[in-house]
């Protein structure tokens, strides 16, 4: 019950920082810049804890959950991307959908093995 907790309140905070750091990164094109930059850095970030986490023999299972699954996982959504790829089809905007769409496969693969690459390699003393 307690971890339920601990991933609740992580959630709570990751989903803050999303609403926040979108209404910093604002663009003009109609483009979703914020969805795909937050996207694309909760994918690096998760990926790098994970491949830290599985070099270490302990890990603590609650801060590892409320992180990875509370924070990230509300940090980072897959239904903004889907909705916002909707709305730009709906517009109009096909080729920005497509882009969009290829960005954030393609940005959130390389994030994503960024991320374990750096999250595997060994830190020097």
């Amino acid at each position: 019950m307690k971890s339920l907790l601990w991933i609740g309140l992580a959630g709570m905070a990751g989903a803050i920082i999303r609403v926040v750091l979108g209404q910093f990164i604002h663009s003009e094109s109609g483009f979703p810049t914020a969805t795909l930059m937050i996207n694309i850095v909760g994918t690096f970030t998760l990926c790098f804890i994970v491949a830290r986490a599985l070099s270490k023999i302990s890990v603590n299972r609650q801060l590892y959950d409320a992180v990875t699954t509370g924070f990230l996982g509300s940090f980072t959504t897959f239904s903004a991307l889907t909705m916002e790829t909707v709305l730009l089809v709906e517009s109009g905007q096909f080729v920005m959908a497509i882009l969009y769409v290829a960005f954030s496969i393609i940005g959130g693969l390389a994030a994503g093995l960024f991320g374990f690459y750096l999250g595997n390699k060994k830190v020097r003393s």
